[in-house]
C-alpha cells in the first residue's frame, strides 16, 4: 500500500469515527429535548443508599424506569438475584449500550427493552424505580396507582411524586444531598 492509499484509508476511518461521534450526541441531544431530562449514571454513594432501601431476597418484578446507561440495573439485578429486573429505555445510544453490555456482563434476571415506559404494563411489578423528573412522575402517578399491586413500592431518585407522601425520605451524604423517596401502594 502506498503512502498516498495508506493516509486516505486512515482520513477515511477518522471521518467515519467522527460521523459516528457525531450521530450518538446528536441522538442523545434529540432525545434529551423531546424526553425533558438526559441519561445520567447515578453516582456511586446515590447507588449504595438506594440498593440498601431493596431487600436482597425481593421475587418477581422490577421495573427502571429510565435505565439510562444501566448503572443501576445491574446493581439492581446483582443483589436480588430472584427478581426479574427490567430496564426501560427510550433514548436510543445508552439503550444501545445497555444491549451490548448485557452481551458482556450477563445477568440471567436482567432484560433491557427499547421504548416508552408510560406504555409498560407494571401490573406484575413488586418494585417500581424511577430517575426521572417531576413532570414524568407528575404523569406517571395516575398509572402506579392504577396498574401497580397492593403493597408494592416505589423508589424515585431525586425527584418527588406530588400529591403522594414518601413511606420514608433517605438524603444521600452526596455533594447534592440526592433525596430517595420510598412510597408503598396500599389499598383499602
Amino acid at each position: 500500500m502506498t503512502d498516498l492509499s495508506q493516509g486516505t484509508a486512515v482520513f477515511v476511518a477518522e471521518l467515519i469515527a467522527l460521523a459516528f461521534v457525531c450521530l450518538a450526541l446528536s441522538s442523545i441531544f434529540w432525545s434529551t429535548l423531546t424526553l425533558g431530562i438526559s441519561p445520567m449514571p447515578t453516582s456511586t454513594k446515590v447507588k449504595r443508599e438506594l440498593l440498601a432501601l431493596i431487600p436482597a431476597e425481593l421475587e418477581g418484578e422490577v421495573h427502571e424506569l429510565g435505565a439510562g446507561w444501566g448503572t443501576l440495573a445491574w446493581a439492581i439485578a446483582t443483589k436480588c438475584p430472584r427478581a426479574r429486573v427490567i430496564g426501560w429505555e427510550r433514548s436510543l445510544v445508552p439503550f444501545l449500550f445497555c444491549r451490548l453490555r448485557l452481551g458482556v456482563q450477563r445477568r440471567d434476571n436482567l432484560s433491557i427493552r427499547f421504548g416508552d415506559f408510560h406504555r409498560a404494563d407494571l401490573k406484575g411489578a413488586q418494585l417500581v424505580i424511577a430517575y426521572l423528573w417531576t413532570g414524568a412522575m407528575t404523569r406517571l402517578g395516575p398509572k402506579f396507582e392504577a396498574e401497580l399491586p397492593n403493597g408494592s413500592t416505589v423508589i424515585s431518585h431525586t425527584f418527588a411524586w406530588r400529591g403522594k407522601q414518601p413511606e420514608s425520605t433517605v438524603i444521600t451524604a452526596d455533594l447534592y444531598r440526592t433525596p430517595l423517596y420510598r412510597y408503598r401502594i396500599v389499598r383499602s
